[in-house]
């Protein structure tokens, strides 16, 4: 697949979006509608400030 498909949502019309880094992002997958970098999850969570409350939350970001 060279280019996302943008077809009706939750179907396999769609392609998945995309909630990393924009540089990692795979081929194929829509961008974010919003801005992960910045904007919270519904777990409260942004790439800048993931909640590592445990030890096996050490690795979810690169460079710890």
């Amino acid at each position: 697949m060279k280019k996302p498909k943008d077809g009706a949502p939750g179907t396999t019309e769609q392609s998945p979006r995309w909630e990393g880094p924009k540089e990692t992002r795979p081929r194929g997958y829509m961008p974010a509608k919003d801005d992960p970098e910045r904007d919270r999850d519904a777990a409260g969570e942004n790439l800048k400030d993931p909640h590592r409350g445990k030890l096996s939350d050490a690795g979810k970001t690169k460079g710890d």
